[in-house]
């Protein structure tokens, strides 16, 4: 009998794929890459076309010679790495260190680890795509000369174990840029009326929102402009001015691409980007179904695709109208149009079988399995299912000349929200109820006038959803990629994390000034999304590889020389202080750490003394008069605090300056290139202070 060779690259799907095959195959694991470009050098050589120095990665020694004996025996190879670039990349390394270029290759992918997609995989064999491979070795050469060129001068100027990558860097110039944006921007008041409202032969009242005049809407920018509306309606009748009633289709969601997938799970279940991804990693490679035996959940987890293959949508169907019936189906799904950004490889992320519910697999998987799962189950079901339909109804009320609105709305038809509630729609349908009680002859009387003061809200703080949200709408790397730059910019404290929002820090702020002042064209957006367009266009065959990195080689190396030049200049020294080492007497020096700056004494390695650094800032403390000082959290975010804490407890998100509020005496604090009180009520600025 022949002897067939199937080769992975995570033992975990060893098992569930073993378990598909006959005793005529044997399934072995690559434990992913087998070669690489050397960590001690650029391994690229520049002297010869670029042409990259890989080397069997250490400790893979082992492996490859199991799977050379494997090779041996078996009358045929199949490559079964992962379906994406890198994987075609592995298996093309495989190929070399196995010595089969001279064989037939055959090359096998399937989009989900189950039984018909491993069988048909095996009788579709096909050569390696160098269109793949190039891509990936195109984007590993350029990462690794972006990284093994600017880190040592990131080295040189602030300490080393810093990095600089094509995405990472891109992706903290944004993070950075919001926090300059948080930082300068100064709050705008305005002002709310809601009036409370008597519907005769009712118990409850309603309440409606001012919306203006019958010449249109009006902004209440202050008290007086709400005062005078309000002295404007008390005291006068109300009246049903207009009754609209119609129907909202509210359109269900696509299934989930890996962004998607990981905005989602932050949200919903808090959980990182690298969770969410090491989570699904396991539904996709297989786990023990009781009475199933180790079987594939989901499909392939790295995708920007929201297409879904008819047999998986016919089975959807199928499911959907046997459990909820055939007015949920909806068989008439728009497509998508695709964006230029998006590779469209994969299909999106889904259940590998919807009649696999959460319920029949509960009692298999972990809880964050499960609750993994069940998300990526029910949007695919509702994905295959029709809009739910809203009865609207809006009723607009004129007290005087002033017009107010109120609105409800009632689920008319559930549709896709049978399965899957999206967190705006809960309790939509209880609001305001009693308008079905009018009409235009409902006797209506005003109960009371509510002024309400608001103030705009600087954007938010990017979170690891919404930053990967903004990386793919920038073009900013690639499924595979936004959990990992994430997490080394984390890894490196260049950012930090509280309560799930994303700060800079210290050491990010200097590395991203750096990389701005230096090398802009790299982190720029526009450069890395247009990167990406043409590693697309490798993988295509339409771009030689070697032609990206000979564009892009040069204008590198002329920056890095400029660089290296000015930052001799203005190396950054031990600045020494005033602060005494009690320890030998020396004067201690500002050295940078992990999270920061901080005092040591230059006597290291004898003496070891170090204390936490306060900059001042020349500012006294509005509480107790001592100095204001640059502080750190344990994290990493500044913030300005009193000398004196614990004994005071002033501190400020904002910079304070020394000047008082000449209308309320407060301390005042610097917003971009303006000074404004601290109190918000107050609302007094200083413009163009810098």
């Amino acid at each position: 009998m022949a002897k067939y060779l199937v080769i992975v690259e995570s033992p975990a799907k060893v098992k569930t794929i073993k378990k598909f095959l006959g005793s005529n195959y044997e399934v072995c694991a690559s434990n992913g890459h087998v070669r690489d470009l050397p960590k001690s050098q650029m391994g690229v050589d520049l002297e010869h076309d670029f042409d990259p120095k890989y080397i069997t990665i250490r400790g893979k020694g082992d492996i490859l010679a199991k799977l050379r004996k494997a090779v041996k025996k078996a009358d045929k190879v199949y490559l079964a790495t992962d379906p994406d670039r890198e994987g075609e990349a592995i298996s093309w390394h495989l190929a070399h260190a196995l010595k089969l270029e001279d064989k037939d290759i055959h090359r096998i992918t399937f989009n989900e680890i189950t039984k018909n997609a491993v069988k048909t995989s095996l009788k579709e064999p096909r050569g390696i795509d160098m269109g793949l491979v190039n891509a990936q070795q195109a984007r590993r050469i350029l990462d690794r000369m972006v990284g093994y060129k600017i880190s040592p001068l990131l080295w040189a100027k602030v300490k080393r174990g810093l990095s600089a990558g094509r995405v990472q860097s891109a992706a903290l110039k944004m993070i950075c840029e919001r926090e300059d944006e948080i930082s300068s921007f100064i709050p705008d008041e305005y002002w709310s009326i809601d009036a409370t409202i008597d519907i005769e032969g009712e118990k409850k009242p309603i309440t409606a929102a001012y919306v203006g005049t019958k010449e249109g809407k009006a902004d209440l920018k202050c008290e007086a402009d709400a005062q005078k509306v309000k002295d404007e309606i008390v005291g006068k009748k109300p009246k049903v001015y207009d009754i609209k009633i119609g129907e909202r289709n509210k359109k269900q969601p696509l299934a989930f691409t890996t962004s998607t997938l990981q905005q989602e799970a932050s949200k919903r279940l808090n959980f990182s980007t690298v969770k969410t991804m090491r989570i699904a990693q396991q539904l996709y490679e297989g786990v023990d179904i009781k009475g199933e035996g180790t079987v594939g959940l989901i499909s392939y987890l790295r995708t920007d695709s929201t297409r879904v293959s008819d047999e998986a949508s016919n089975e959807a169907f199928n499911y959907i109208s046997e459990n909820f019936g055939e007015q949920y189906v909806n068989k008439t799904l728009s497509q998508v149009s695709k964006k230029s950004n998006v590779q469209d490889a994969h299909e999106a992320i889904r259940p590998t079988s919807i009649a696999r519910t959460p319920v029949v697999v509960k009692e298999s998987l972990s809880r964050d399995q499960f609750r993994l799962y069940k998300l990526i189950w029910e949007r695919f079901a509702a994905s295959r299912m029709n809009p739910a339909v809203y009865e609207t109804k809006s009723v607009k009320i004129i007290i005087g000349d002033h017009i107010f609105s109120v609105a409800t709305s009632k689920i008319k038809f559930d549709g896709f929200l049978s399965v899957y509630q999206a967190d705006d729609d809960e309790g939509k349908a209880k609001k305001n109820v009693l308008l079905n009680s009018i009409d235009e002859n409902s006797v209506l009387k005003l109960a009371d006038v509510d002024m309400q003061q608001h103030f705009t809200q600087p954007p938010a703080h990017f979170t690891e959803a919404s930053l990967v949200k903004t990386m793919e709408e920038h073009g900013i790397g690639r499924p595979s990629t936004y959990a990992p730059t994430i997490s080394v910019l984390l890894a490196r404290r260049y950012i930090t994390k509280e309560n799930k929002n994303l700060y800079i820090t210290e050491i990010g702020e200097v590395v991203n000034n750096i990389m701005k002042e230096s090398f802009a064209t790299i982190v720029d957006e526009t450069f890395t999304a247009n990167m990406e367009l043409l590693l697309d266009k490798i993988e295509e065959g339409s771009v030689e590889w070697k032609t990206v990195i000979r564009n892009f080689y040069p204008d590198l190396k002329v920056a890095v020389d400029k660089a290296e030049k000015e930052l001799e200049k203005i190396e950054i020294k031990d600045e020494e202080t005033d602060t005494v080492c009690e320890n030998c007497g020396r004067n201690m020096v500002i050295k940078y750490g992990p999270h920061g700056r901080f005092l040591a004494c230059p006597g290291f390695p004898d003496c070891r003394n170090t204390k936490p650094y306060y900059e001042k800032i020349g500012v006294s403390c509005p509480k107790c008069g001592e100095d204001v000082v640059l502080k750190m959290t344990k994290k990493g975010r500044k913030y300005y605090g009193c000398i004196n804490n614990p004994d005071c407890d002033f501190m400020s998100w904002q910079k304070p300056v020394e000047k008082k509020c000449p209308n309320c005496g407060g301390y005042m604090i610097e917003k971009g290139n303006k000074i404004v009180c601290a109190d918000q009520n107050c609302k007094t600025i200083i413009e163009d202070v810098k």
